[in-house]
């Protein structure tokens, strides 16, 4: 009886040791990865900076045929330099939830602008540091 009693208590310790093991291995697994907000929202790596120069290539790329040259609109889409699109109307995470999802017409007659296939976060922070240059230099803020 007493074997019976320490494999039972040995037993007892392994499936405790099991558990604990599983349940730190499973914390392990959930701490939040830094990035993972920024890919999973199409947002680029916290503190990534824009560049105004790359933004206007990937913008004629991109962008230009519906908005035109220099964010000027077309008769395919509005004018991204236009006081509608100031920041504090359309916040530059706007520009990144349209290229990656598209938006329902709203302000302009151009029917549903759809999603921008091929840009990545960091393409979407280039041209919006763009499309934010060229508005200043128009007086937008």
């Amino acid at each position: 009886m007493n074997n019976k009693i320490k494999e039972f208590a040995m037993a007892k310790r392994i499936v405790i040791a099991i558990m604990l093991v599983s349940l730190f291995g499973l914390s392990a697994c959930n701490k939040p990865d830094p990035g993972e907000a920024a890919r999973n929202n199409f947002l680029p790596p916290q503190g990534f900076q824009g560049d105004a120069a790359k933004g206007e290539n990937l913008y004629v790329q991109a962008c230009s045929s519906c908005h035109g040259p220099g964010a000027h609109g077309s008769d395919n889409g509005p004018p991204l330099v236009h006081k509608i699109y100031e920041s504090s109307h359309h916040s530059d995470i706007s520009f990144f939830h349209a290229a990656k999802n598209g938006v329902a017409a709203h302000h302009w007659q151009f029917g549903n602008m759809p999603p921008v296939p091929g840009v990545t976060p960091k393409d979407v922070a280039h041209i919006v540091a763009y499309v934010r240059r060229e508005q200043r230099a128009v007086g937008i803020r």
